[in-house]
């Protein structure tokens, strides 16, 4: 069938090489299932932009001429490049082609995504699949600079170019190996006054779970000073364990039982949450690949964390 009446080109040069093929206007149209008229308009209309003839009537066929015969082979290019287009956006709609690129807090594991990019490659093999996995402020940053498509972060992040969609809460918790859990939930003033180990050394208090604990000593009028800063949690539950030093972690880590044994868990008198959220650069759509990845990492979080308390 011909294409739309906006490709007048294409329409022109598709009406030309079934011209050529059939060796008449009428065989012509029925191959492409329209009028004998159009097709015949078509090709004029396309010998008149070229300013030559392309055919000559010989006896009951048409006679391609000199000119036809030499732009049939880049007529035949023309229409197969955009034909290999047209099956490259729906193959890529189809999930069978194109690149995935995602990310997820660097303690994702604990939501049960830790083999997200192995489960959407079993089902999406012809995807590449490039899988972030840092600090939530990292992968914001790296989502509002269009290195990524989108991701799931912890919450706070005040980038103006983000949308942001939240989607369930874990309670974070004080963890010690020397704190009596009898004394009840810890003050903003305690944990000022304790030694503390904090991850994320990287990112510091750009850190959305440690910039909601240094906001909340602010207000209060305390300094949130840790004596050691690890990178990874569980570095930081290690040493906590020892009884050297307190931490701070999310209800997601206590519950897959990672949490040494010798160490207790309260929670924060005023109860600190981390909101998880999708998040993707405001105004831009996903594409079928990044979003199906959204749809699995959501699914799998909420899973994973039935006791998440929705925002």
């Amino acid at each position: 069938m011909l294409v739309a009446e906006e490709a007048m080109t294409l329409t022109q040069l598709q009406a030309f090489l079934s011209t050529l093929d059939e060796g008449t206007f009428t065989a012509a149209s029925r191959t492409l299932r329209t009028s004998q008229a159009s097709v015949s308009e078509l090709v004029a209309r396309l010998e008149a932009e070229l300013g030559t003839r392309l055919f000559v009537r010989g006896g009951r066929r048409l006679v391609a001429t000199e000119a036809a015969n030499e732009l049939r082979q880049h007529a035949r290019q023309a229409l197969t490049a955009m034909s290999n287009g047209v099956d490259a956006v729906h193959a890529l709609n189809a999930l069978e082609s194109g690149t995935c690129t995602f990310g997820v807090p660097r303690n994702a594991a604990y939501y049960g995504l830790s083999d997200l990019a192995e489960r959407f490659h079993q089902s999406y093999p012809g995807v590449r699949v490039r899988l972030l996995g840092v600090n939530s402020a990292l992968v914001a940053h790296s989502i509002a600079e269009g290195e990524f498509e989108a991701g799931l972060v912890v919450l706070p992040t005040d980038d103006q170019r983000l949308d942001i969609k939240p989607l369930a809460r874990d309670e974070v918790l004080y963890a010690s190996a020397t704190r009596d859990p009898g004394n009840g939930p810890i003050t903003m003033e305690e944990a000022a006054a304790s030694v503390l180990v904090l991850y994320d050394a990287y990112t510091g208090w750009d850190d959305p779970t440690r910039k909601q604990l240094l906001n909340r000593a602010a207000l209060r009028g305390l300094t949130l000073d840790p004596h050691l800063e690890v990178e990874h949690v569980e570095t930081a539950m290690l040493i906590a364990a020892s009884g050297q030093a307190d931490t701070i972690v999310n209800s997601a880590i206590e519950r897959s039982g990672a949490i040494p044994e010798s160490m207790n868990t309260v929670p924060f008198a005023e109860p600190l949450y981390d909101t998880l959220a999708l998040v993707s650069r405001k105004g831009e759509s996903l594409s079928p690949a990044a979003r199906r990845m959204a749809e699995l990492a959501v699914r799998r979080v909420r899973q994973t964390g039935g006791t998440l308390d929705e925002p």
